[in-house]
């Protein structure tokens, strides 16, 4: 995670950021410390990438890179604003060691990569449309050697698959199937039966912005309709309140990298 220390909504890149709506700077912070310490509440470790003046979009870790298995695929971010903040996520990650792979191709991370491990013995969800380029599917596939599964995002407010679809665990997804084109949507259906489905409310809440660890899964709080389904369907949400970060587009999921050593 990186804190929103110089965060504020200073262009727009996606449909959410408004740069006329003014952020609170001390409690974008105080969202995203309650976020980091209800993740080390449930039992997980949280590494801190620092913060760099004029990347006002750091905050959003989880577009930095992907990682499987100790393997690291490196972002190349569509929009120069980002550009500097790929070689940050390089160098944490290179300081520990990880084997890190140079992209050629643009990719926004994990903004755009879901990875399930259980399912069809690990298969890696991709998104395109907006951001990350198809030929990047291919390329991350020979990066970290995992099929991987093409899915066409359609509507821009849904502009990385991390808003429009989550793991829940090692086999199984949530969705908002109006995101994604007909034939994602069928690919979808026969990969996962038994997926939750969320509808457009629970998609513009950034329900699908979340984290899970297979039981507990963080979201925002906004999103109580979709906390319902996922209790329904033997989860725990976990709710957190990010209206500050949801200015500039993200919630739960973007401001978390996974680590997969």
């Amino acid at each position: 995670m990186c804190p929103p220390e110089h965060f504020a909504v200073e262009y727009a890149i996606n449909p959410w950021m408004d740069t006329s709506a003014p952020v609170d700077a001390e409690l974008a912070l105080k969202q995203w410390q309650l976020l980091r310490e209800t993740l080390v509440r449930l039992g997980h470790t949280v590494h801190t990438l620092p913060a760099q003046a004029g990347l006002p979009d750091m905050v959003y870790a989880a577009n930095g890179a992907f990682s499987v298995d100790g393997v690291v695929y490196g972002a190349r971010f569509r929009y120069p604003q980002r550009f500097a903040e790929a070689a940050a996520h390089r160098a944490f990650y290179c300081a520990g060691n990880w084997r890190f792979v140079e992209p050629t191709e643009v990719n926004e991370g994990e903004g755009d990569f879901a990875y399930l491990p259980g399912a069809y013995g690990g298969l890696i969800l991709a998104g395109y449309g907006f951001r990350t380029a198809p030929a990047a599917h291919s390329e991350v596939q020979e990066a970290l050697g995992r099929p991987t599964i093409s899915l066409f995002l359609v509507d821009p407010r849904f502009y990385h698959l991390d808003v429009a679809l989550a793991a829940l665990d090692d086999g199984n997804i949530v969705y908002y199937p109006g995101a994604f084109s007909d034939a994602s949507q069928r690919i979808l259906r026969q990969l996962f039966p038994s997926a939750v489905l969320a509808d457009e409310a629970d998609a513009l809440a950034f329900g699908l912005n979340v984290v899970s660890d297979g039981r507990n899964v963080v979201l925002n709080s906004e999103a109580s309709a979709l906390a319902a389904k996922l209790r329904a369907a033997g989860y725990v949400p976990v709710p957190v309140e990010l209206s500050e970060l949801k200015k500039g587009g993200g919630s739960v999921k973007c401001c978390i990298a996974e680590l997969r050593p």
